[in-house]
């Protein structure tokens, strides 16, 4: 969702930290801002809805289904319609990854493996029951007033473009029902087949048995509305048929794609679909990925200088580095996120990233501050990136073609930065911190456990893998997402019971059983609440891709530190939850009974000039206590960006300290220790007794 942005200074990369992580293994042990309010009003756009079904939930990781009959079925279209199975089968991959999803809609309306798009009987199925959380202040500081929330109107249902109501299309073609193109898995995989087939011929083009020969047919499906986006979506696809692919899908069907790495598919084709060409003049995106600008507006709002909106002017990375990239989900719709973003009283972010075709759209240069973090130390350092989909709600499926534009629009921008792809700065919007105590439970928590960050990170090049034996001293969170089900609750209502689905997250407990209380959050529940099950409850949560100190072991069970105490989760050899690996911690120095910990690394009082207000830095809630360690992710030196008016001549200045500090897994947030409170240590280091 969309809020501040994040600062912080160089990476850990960059700074003399190798001697602290190059502890070596015993000889014979060696071997993965703000966003869009939830109080938004009517935004029903052109997509889908809230599902839930089934509610049966597995406690802890499941084991993997028998294999079906999908190959089957791909096999049996392809032939029916006279469509290369490669081609049937790569489409697919790209809309769904094969997986059926049974009975839920896409963000965009879309059913099933092919994603036959029925957007009006999504929306009057699983009417929307609101967006966002924010109502608060982009900026995460007291420096300007709260942003008056925007408003959007729903669309005419019965004007849905075509491209949101395919499944009509296939019904019509195949003379199945709308019911069973729906809900079975073979019947969709039909409809789909028989649209690519007519999609084909309306083009003028051989039912031809080369998979080559398909490439505009296959950009169409896409239902892009640019060339390059459907450009983009072929591509993706026939880059899959290239390389092949194998998965277990959702409901234990076993798939395959043969590898065909001779394919020359004719993109010439793309031209001929008629399509317009996207504006993508001023974008910074990688070549090739459907991109266009749409501008988010920087203007004044009125006689007072600090009444402006809705972004900040600045010159990054020349007066800031740009180290992090946060990941939001903009619970709202596409069309909705376009209306506000423009709106000049609301605030803005760098992209938005479509769900029905990967389509992105930029709003802000990368050398300036978007308000989207609800940190504005984040915001001043990192880009935030919106896609469309909605974190409470697995029925709403991200598509395949959404992850794979964004992760090339991450790979791209990380290169362009110099930003490390691991999960201390490519962040979900869930693991920012709050600035201080007082704004932690009005913290955002975006993208939410259904994002499937062990996929995205294999798009980014950078799977979670092992990096380390035992005696690594980290674990690396990397549960199984399909079989990974913890029941989760509140997605509707207040304790409601969520739909059976894929979770990237594993709960955390006090002790080495699934009867223990949760870990507690005292930040976020006070110093007698406790955490629950609710789905935006991250107080006892932690993430794929997240690293954390072991702190003990016993049988299946793992013990990290979190929030200043033991954490337990569940982690079996033959399922395991997490892997090893080894890297730099911190721990309190010798001599200090425990140690503050800050949302936001700001600088030290004497760095400030007479001309801009001296920030405080304010310790939150939790400590770290002597022996416990934390997993480094970043050291940076206190950094403060001061732009409070519109007249950027004036006011816009870098504060930057002596003071450094190391960007720490706290818990399921990040959060900032000084370095002067604490030890750098390699994590192979024995723990002092």
């Amino acid at each position: 969702m969309i809020r501040e942005p994040v600062a912080k200074g160089m990476p850990i990369d960059r700074y003399p930290l190798e001697a602290a992580v190059q502890g070596s293994a015993p000889p014979n042990d060696r071997r993965r801002g703000r966003r869009l309010p939830r109080t938004v009003t009517a935004v029903a756009a052109t997509a889908a809805l809230l599902p839930v079904f089934g509610t049966a939930h597995a406690a802890e990781p499941a084991q993997d289904g028998a294999a079906g009959s999908l190959q089957q079925a791909f096999s049996a279209a392809a032939q029916q319609y006279q469509v290369p199975q490669s081609v049937l089968l790569g489409v697919s991959y790209l809309e769904s990854r094969w997986d059926t999803h049974p009975g839920m809609p896409s963000v965009s309306g879309g059913y099933g493996p092919m994603h036959l798009t029925d957007a009006r009987t999504a929306l009057a199925q699983f009417p929307q029951q609101g967006l966002g959380d924010g109502g608060d202040d982009g900026r995460g500081d007291a420096s300007r007033p709260l942003i008056t929330k925007a408003t959007a109107e729903a669309p005419d249902v019965a004007a849905l473009p075509a491209t949101l109501t395919t499944l009509d299309r296939a019904a019509s073609l195949t003379g199945m029902s709308a019911d069973s193109l729906r809900g079975d898995a073979a019947v969709n995989v039909q409809g789909g087949a028989a649209l690519l087939a007519d999609t084909q011929k309306s083009l003028g083009e051989p039912l031809s048995s080369d998979p080559a020969d398909w490439y505009a047919a296959v950009s169409r499906y896409s239902g892009a509305s640019d060339e390059q986006t459907a450009a983009s979506f072929a591509d993706d696809v026939f880059d899959v048929i290239k390389q092949g692919q194998a998965r277990t899908t959702d409901t234990g069907d076993q798939v395959r794609l043969a590898a065909d790495p001779s394919l020359a598919p004719a993109s010439g084709q793309a031209t001929r679909m008629g399509l317009p060409k996207a504006n993508d003049a001023g974008t910074e995106c990688p070549p090739g990925l459907g991109c266009e600008w749409v501008p988010a507006p920087y203007q004044s709002l009125g006689t007072d200088p600090g009444d402006y909106g809705n972004y900040d002017k600045a010159n990054r990375p020349a007066d800031q580095k740009i180290d992090t990239i946060v990941i939001h989900d903009t619970e709202g719709y596409w069309d909705t996120a376009m209306q506000l973003v423009q709106d000049p009283s609301y605030l803005a972010w760098h992209y938005t990233v479509r769900s029905s075709d990967g389509h992105v759209a930029q709003h802000v240069q990368t050398k300036d501050v978007g308000w989207h973090a609800g940190n504005w130390y984040t915001n001043a350092k990192s880009i935030g990136i919106e896609h469309e989909g909605f974190l409470v709600d697995p029925g709403t499926w991200y598509t395949e073609a959404m992850y794979r534009s964004s992760a090339r629009l991450v790979r791209y921008l990380a290169g362009k930065y110099g930003i490390p792809l691991n999960r201390q700065h490519i962040l979900g919007h869930d693991n920012v911190p709050g600035p201080t105590a007082s704004y932690i439970s009005g913290m955002h928590t975006d993208p939410g456990p259904y994002w499937d960050w062990a996929h995205y990170m294999e798009l980014l090049g950078a799977p979670v893998h092992a990096t380390a034996g035992p005696w690594g001293g980290i674990v690396t969170i990397d549960p199984d997402f399909e079989s990974n089900q913890p029941l989760y609750t509140g997605c509707v209502t207040a304790g409601d019971t969520c739909p059976a689905y894929g979770s990237e997250a594993v709960r955390l407990y006090t002790a080495p059983s699934t009867d223990a209380p949760l870990v507690k959050d005292i930040g976020l529940h006070g110093a007698t609440g406790a955490s629950t099950t609710g789905v935006n409850d991250v107080g006892a949560r932690a993430s794929t891709g997240q690293q954390y100190a072991v702190a003990d072991r016993q049988g299946d069970w793992t013990a990290i530190w979190y929030l200043g105490q033991e954490a337990w989760f569940y982690n079996p050899e033959n399922h395991p939850t997490a892997v090893n690996a080894v890297g730099a911690v911190i721990t309190p120095k010798a001599g200090l009974a425990s140690v503050p910990v800050y949302g936001r690394a700001y600088p030290e009082a004497s760095a400030y000039p007479s001309d801009v207000p001296v920030q405080g830095i304010y310790a939150m809630p939790y400590t770290i206590a002597a022996g416990q360690r934390y997993v480094v992710g970043n050291v940076v030196p206190g950094e403060y960006y001061y732009a409070v008016t519109y007249d950027t001549s004036t006011s816009h200045k870098v504060v930057r300290g002596k003071q450094l500090y190391y960007e720490i897994q706290l818990g399921h947030r990040v959060e900032y220790v000084r370095a002067d409170d604490v030890t750098l240590l390699p994590s192979t280091t024995r723990a002092a007794k």
